[in-house]
């Protein structure tokens, strides 16, 4: 299991995450003179090269954001012009797109982060520029929240596999709509119905905690507290759950590491946004309790897994039940072997726990329970990332964070000459995450405001949801 270094300090990583800086910059430029838009998102490397592969391009908020965050972190403000000129033009076609279930993803790492550093007053591009990222954040949460299936109890947003399938990695999208809702917006449907985003967001939430998350309750025979399926699917004829099932893990009754880090972001973000919310918004949709309640309960429950079923280092293989685990021994009591000959490693899937972890310690602590040890569990994902064989420090390797895979079901990553499985390449989301859980790490160490989505939310909507604005 993760061995928590209990010495660590957000202080005493900052000179790591300078020099983290100083490298991401020069990925960041490799990927600007060699991407060619016509040829889709830049997805993951192939010897070090990122490329494309034609999917739904929900990496492309992934690009332009990581450039936002080098700009948030470093002040060059020829990141800040990648993000702000190129990445806002070109997400644009992304907000109505009506096929996925990735709005979240694209929407906060770009126009979110955008507006969030207007409102710091780090950038000051008028009132015009403003609402245009406010416009670009309404539309994509509505969109996203149309991709409904209803439940005889609640409902989730589907999956781009079809209406009866809810994806575990679609609960941290759900900031899209969180944000979309604190600025005055909601989905219209017929005969001009006013659906609520936060009421959507709410009940996805619950959904996908029910049925996406496990407690030890003998709901199956592989019912673990904490484990985590990556999707459930729902008989649509009568709304009733019928069975996990994967599309990027090795089983329905084994957890796809990934996912399960995307479970435990999710609910740690959206345990801090409850509280900038009122409770008269809540109380419609079960109330501040109920859903504080099984959101915590998600959240403790996959933090705790991950802790328990991550080798000492904190950097977890690619699924907890992938086959060939067992040739490795006692794998759990050592540090993640990348080049092992077996099964590989998902750094990305450290890169999004690792902020799991320190939100989900901070939001505890705050509230007088016990959260140091998922903090220094955090610190301690982290503090690895930051240094090799995870941190790519070679300048002819576009890559941030190596050993991130993809779809290893599908065989999409790539094998090096001489290598049985996958290792030594990057994905985008992986980059971007461990971008964003530096900056927030960073930010804390140097006093800086507190990084998070809802950062994006302008004053005058917080503690309710504000009325659409004229910027006339």
């Amino acid at each position: 299991m993760l061995s928590i270094k209990e010495d660590l300090t957000p202080q005493g990583l900052v000179p790591k995450i300078k020099r983290f800086w100083e490298i991401s910059a020069e990925k960041i430029l490799s990927i600007e003179s060699t991407y060619d838009p016509s040829k889709g998102a830049p997805v993951h490397t192939v010897e070090g090269k990122y490329t494309s592969r034609a999917w739904t391009d929900w990496t492309l908020g992934f690009l332009y954001g990581s450039a936002i965050l080098q700009f948030d972190a470093t002040g060059e403000r020829r990141f800040l012009e990648i993000g702000r000129t190129k990445g806002a033009f070109a997400m644009v076609r992304r907000l109505t797109h009506m096929g996925v279930h990735d709005h979240g993803f694209n929407a906060i790492s770009t126009y979110g982060n955008l507006l969030r550093l207007t409102e710091e007053g780090r950038i000051d591009g008028g009132e015009w520029e403003r609402y245009f990222y406010e416009l670009a954040l309404k539309c994509s949460g509505a969109v996203q929240a149309q991709r409904w299936t209803t439940l005889p109890e609640g409902g989730y947003i589907y999956s781009f596999n079809g209406p009866h399938s809810l994806f575990a990695d679609t609960i941290r999208s759900l900031r899209g709509l969180a944000v979309a809702h604190c600025l005055g917006h909601a989905l219209l449907g017929e005969g001009d119905t006013e659906i609520s985003l936060l009421g959507r967001l709410i009940q996805h939430a619950r959904t996908t905690a029910k049925y996406n998350v496990y407690y030890g309750e003998g709901r199956d025979v592989y019912d673990v507290r904490g484990r985590v399926a990556h999707e459930s699917i729902f008989n649509l004829n009568d709304g009733s759950y019928r069975c996990p099932s994967t599309q990027q893990g090795f089983s329905p009754f084994s957890t796809w590491t990934r996912g399960l880090a995307w479970i435990m972001l999710g609910y740690a973000e959206l345990l801090e946004f409850l509280e900038i919310l009122d409770d008269e918004e809540l109380n419609p949709f079960g109330g501040r309790e109920e859903v504080k309640g099984f959101m915590l309960r998600a959240a403790e429950a996959t933090c705790d897994f991950y802790i328990t079923n991550t080798p000492t280092d904190g950097i977890p293989y690619w699924d907890t039940g992938a086959p060939g685990l067992h040739n490795l021994g006692n794998y759990l009591d050592r540090p993640a072997d990348p080049y092992n000959d077996y099964e590989p490693v998902d750094s990305s899937a450290a890169a999004i726990a690792a902020q799991a972890l320190l939100r989900f310690g901070r939001y505890l602590s705050q509230r007088n329970r016990n959260g140091d040890r998922y903090w220094q569990a955090g610190l301690t994902v982290l503090d690895t990332l930051l240094s090799e064989p995870y941190l790519s420090t070679r300048a002819n390797h576009q890559g941030l964070i190596l050993h991130s895979v993809y779809h290893r079901p599908r065989g999409w990553d790539f094998v090096p000459p001489g290598r049985k499985i996958p290792c030594g390449e990057s994905t985008m989301w992986g980059d971007y995450h461990v971008r964003e859980v530096a900056l927030y790490v960073e930010r804390i160490a140097e006093g800086k405001p507190y990084l998070a989505f809802f950062g994006a939310i302008p004053a005058r909507a917080r503690k309710g949801a504000s009325s659409e604005k004229n910027p006339l």
